[in-house]
């Protein structure tokens, strides 16, 4: 796992593409680790996984926990 700092580094990178894919429509691009990852409109689901997975990773960094709710029982 990547440090903290880095984590929130690229969180905030992700947050801005979020905001331009859905300010412009245009397809934007993430780097980290030396690979690229392209997002489309169609693909903002999968950018809000990622976004989800780097919060959760800096949660669990700074020592909280994670924001994963636990399953329920639904009896009738």
């Amino acid at each position: 796992m990547a440090d903290l700092e880095t984590l929130k580094t690229r969180l905030e990178e992700a947050e801005a593409a979020r905001h331009r894919l859905m300010t412009t429509g245009a397809a934007i691009e993430i780097q980290y680790d030396g690979r690229v990852t392209r997002y489309a409109r169609a693909d903002a689901p999968a950018l809000e996984t990622y976004i989800r997975g780097l919060r959760d990773q800096i949660a669990a960094a700074e020592g909280g926990t994670t924001r994963r709710r636990r399953a329920i029982r639904v009896t009738f």
